[in-house]
């Protein structure tokens, strides 16, 4: 097999982590209402996916109040910057291949 397909990371392969780790390696922070709002899913949906890539120590959740509103945020780790790059890294080489 290609040195490439080793990087690849099965936690990115749906279209929904993708898109958080893209938004939160750009991002230093994104709260949870906005990051619902780029990826146009709901609630559930997102909540699921933060907590896979939480569970993998991917991103970290920072939890605050702002007046009497809850406001919960999401930062990418080190851990899941370098995961991610590995595997865009892995995907742009098979494009390369091709």
């Amino acid at each position: 097999m290609k040195q490439w397909y080793h990087h690849l990371d099965k936690a990115f392969e749906n279209k929904v982590r993708l898109g958080l780790m893209s938004l939160l390696v750009i991002d230093q922070s994104v709260d949870f209402n906005s990051l619902k709002e780029v990826l146009e899913i709901t609630d559930g949906n997102l909540a699921s996916h933060l907590k896979n890539l939480e569970k993998l120590n991917y991103i970290s959740v920072s939890k605050e109040f702002i007046g009497r509103k809850p406001k919960t945020s999401y930062q990418a780790t080190e851990e899941g910057k370098k995961a991610f790059k590995l595997h865009i890294e892995a995907l742009e080489k098979f494009l390369k291949e091709r």
